[in-house]
């Protein structure tokens, strides 16, 4: 059983997603913490759509 480049990035790609969001949550400017947070929504939505996919 091999890994497939579409199944390594299905793993990867929500927690990317959410780790970006958070830096730019976190920069100390009111357009970047706004879409971070919107990125960290995605992320998280992302996440949760994939938790029990096969």
């Amino acid at each position: 059983m091999g890994l497939s480049w579409s199944s390594l990035s299905d793993d990867i790609a929500p927690s990317t997603v959410l780790v970006v969001g958070f830096l730019l949550f976190v920069f100390p400017e009111p357009a970047t913490s706004a879409f971070g947070a919107g990125l960290l929504l995605l992320g998280a939505a992302w996440w949760f759509y994939e938790w029990d996919r096969p």
